[in-house]
């Protein structure tokens, strides 16, 4: 298959990881862009590519087949819609956007130029979190009645400057950056989420963003699941799932995979593979391209994550139990 041909928008951290990625996917870097000559050229002596010295210019290049964005959250929606009307396949990182209304905006964008939309969800690609899919759709865990997914670290007691640390680009603490990635899993994992109920608050209050999010949340097929974030505590990263008959999880980011049948008082851990699951979905971006197929985390799947990132941050903010219904119908 020819290497699809991308160019990187937002050379921060995230975008260079992103470039290492597709480099391993057998991606060609082909051109970047972002606001600042100096990190244009560095980015570019980093990884390949042309340094484009406005946006505009990168898109006009007939070289560039697609594009990578990894930007602050609120420029997404605008950008999505730019970069497809110049015809070029987009992937996005995560959050797809901060609310519905922008999401459905970049859905149709991308929709009406005939281009693929790809959104960066890419822990529910981790063998672990594959497994507890296989669980739960064979009826192994029995009937579901609960699930937990936590992804939280201490990196905000050493506040981030820019917009990482800017609470209109993070609203509700670490569910923008943290835990839309385990909306995501929970999603994957039970279906459409109906209703939820959060709080978001500082506590210990060393920089702007709420310190902890926790989210209690009703999925439309029975079962009542938490989601948490925190930015202040040690490091979890947890998808686990419970039914009638026996219960798993995914530990510490996908390195470790546990079960505990009814019956049994404590959990067996089992072996699970590891996968790079960022060059895997960039690997899955490029076949989509080239074969007319589509993502497994399009505009559809990421909207829905977007709807319970936006009930999350209404419910903090009014203290009410929000139907997520009513946040889909925005427009």
């Amino acid at each position: 298959m020819e290497s699809l041909r991308v160019a990187s928008v937002g050379l921060g951290w995230w975008g260079a990881m992103l470039a290492e990625k597709a480099t391993k996917a057998g991606i060609s870097l082909v051109g970047c862009y972002a606001r600042t000559p100096e990190s244009r050229d560095e980015f570019a002596a980093a990884h390949g590519g042309r340094p484009a010295a406005t946006l505009d210019e990168l898109l006009s290049d007939p070289d560039v087949e697609a594009v990578m964005i990894a930007t602050p959250h609120s420029t997404h929606a605008d950008l999505v819609a730019e970069v497809a009307a110049a015809g070029k396949h987009v992937f996005v990182d995560k959050p797809f956007t901060l609310t519905v209304a922008e999401a459905k905006r970049a859905i149709r964008a991308a929709e009406q130029a005939g281009v693929v939309l790809q959104v960066g969800h890419n822990r529910r690609r981790q063998p672990a979190t594959r497994r507890l899919k296989e669980m739960v759709d064979a009826g192994t865990l029995g009937m579901i009645h609960y699930a937990e997914a936590n992804l939280s670290y201490p990196k905000g007691l050493t506040p981030r400057s820019g917009w990482r640390g800017d609470p209109a680009e993070s609203p509700a603490g670490g569910m923008a950056g943290l835990g839309v990635h385990m909306a995501d899993n929970l999603i994957y994992l039970l279906g459409r989420p109906a209703r939820v109920a959060a709080f978001s608050k500082q506590i210990i209050a060393v920089r702007h963003l709420d310190d902890v999010t926790t989210a209690n949340i009703e999925f439309e097929g029975g079962p009542l699941a938490f989601l948490g974030s925190a930015m202040v505590i040690p490091d979890i990263a947890r998808t686990a799932v419970w039914g009638t008959e026996a219960a798993a999880w995914n530990e510490n980011d996908g390195e470790e995979f546990y079960f505990q049948p009814v019956g049994e008082k404590v959990r067996t851990r089992q072996p699970v593979a590891t996968l790079d699951t960022v060059a895997d979905e960039l690997e899955e971006f490029a076949r989509n391209i080239r074969t007319g197929s589509r993502p497994e985390t399009g505009g559809p799947e990421a909207l829905e994550v977007v709807a319970l990132f936006e009930g999350i941050v209404e419910s903090a903010a009014t203290g009410r139990v929000v139907d997520l219904d009513e946040v889909r119908s925005r427009s």
